[in-house]
């Protein structure tokens, strides 16, 4: 492996270490939420490195979706936690709020995530009635704090740089099972999810002469090589708070072409080899350039990203403020 993909293993040491002594707190939370995706699972992590014991329990899915029935089995089953062993109820997007909210026992904490605000108008109205009545929120953007009128916490989601990192292509592509040659983005979601709009990337993708490779569902950790095995990161989503996977290309020095979602625009600010348009030729266009020109970004450089870190004493921050 290059020098540029080795990881930090000294760093991450040093960090367990240090979050073992900073926290004053004896704290038990109960979180709630939809999904236990990576940035949920890595907010997790960084409070039990904190000291902080955290239970999850995930709305159950029927099939595809979710219905009555299953938000009702979800509400019984929060009710039948016992809610006197945690000193915090931590609901996570906005659909979980309603039942954080059907439990007076302990302090409330809300995280929204973004499609819960941004998204489908009565979500959003959903989202912003429960907020009104938590004892603390949290917003991931300022794209998504803007759409708030009630006080809140912006504290984004970490990113891990030790695992985020510059890695050989050629390696990268070895390891991932994609060929050496050839110029390839990546669109790293689910194809279904409207909201990411895979339409429009196949669109762009091929105007642009370049071969489309998905992922989604893969270990957390394989993902730095699916970055960096790919030209460029393609996102064509229709709304977002994030989306994450910009600022994680980024610790990878991997360019980027996106629409101006989220705090997309914020994030590439200044980042090299990096196009963000609402037009499919410029689009198009950019990442034909990005493909042909087979240069890196400086976004690890330049970006001034949140560390996993800082989102954990943040998040401390908040739970100190609570009457707990």
């Amino acid at each position: 492996m290059s020098e540029a993909g080795e990881t930090s293993v000294g760093a991450e040491e040093e960090r367990d270490v240090d979050a073992e002594t900073e926290t004053d707190l004896d704290l038990r939370v109960l979180h709630i939420t939809t999904s236990e995706r990576s940035f949920f699972r890595k907010q997790v992590e960084v409070l039990e490195e904190r000291g902080v014991e955290c239970e999850t329990v995930v709305v159950p899915r029927a099939g595809e979706g979710r219905g009555p029935r299953e938000y009702l089995s979800f509400y019984l089953q929060t009710l039948g936690k016992s809610l006197e062993e945690f000193d915090i109820v931590h609901a996570n997007y906005g659909l979980t709020a309603p039942m954080a909210l059907a439990q007076p026992v302990r302090p409330i904490v809300l995280s929204l995530w973004g499609s819960d605000v941004l998204g489908p108008s009565w979500l959003a109205a959903l989202s912003e009635i429960c907020a009104e009545r938590f004892d603390a929120v949290i917003s991931p953007s300022e794209p998504l704090s803007r759409e708030l009128s009630v006080p809140h916490h912006q504290i984004p989601y970490g990113v891990d740089t030790d695992l985020f990192r510059p890695i050989d292509r050629t390696e990268a592509r070895e390891r991932v099972g994609w060929p050496v040659e050839g110029d390839i983005a990546l669109f790293p979601y689910d194809t279904e999810r409207d909201v990411k709009d895979f339409p429009r990337a196949e669109r762009v993708a091929e105007e642009a002469g370049v071969d489309l490779r998905t992922v989604s569902g893969v270990d957390y950790e394989e993902m730095p090589y699916y970055f960096n095995a790919a030209d460029a990161l393609l996102v064509t989503s229709k709304y977002e708070s994030g989306p994450m996977a910009v600022r994680e290309a980024a610790a990878c020095n991997v360019p980027v072409v996106t629409t101006p979602v989220g705090f997309a625009p914020d994030v590439l600010d200044g980042v090299s080899n990096s196009v963000v348009a609402d037009d499919d030729d410029e689009l198009a266009a950019g990442l034909a350039e990005i493909a042909a020109g087979d240069a890196r970004s400086d976004g690890r450089e330049v970006v001034d990203g949140l560390s996993l870190d800082e989102m954990g004493e943040r998040l401390l921050e908040v739970y100190r403020s609570l009457d707990v």
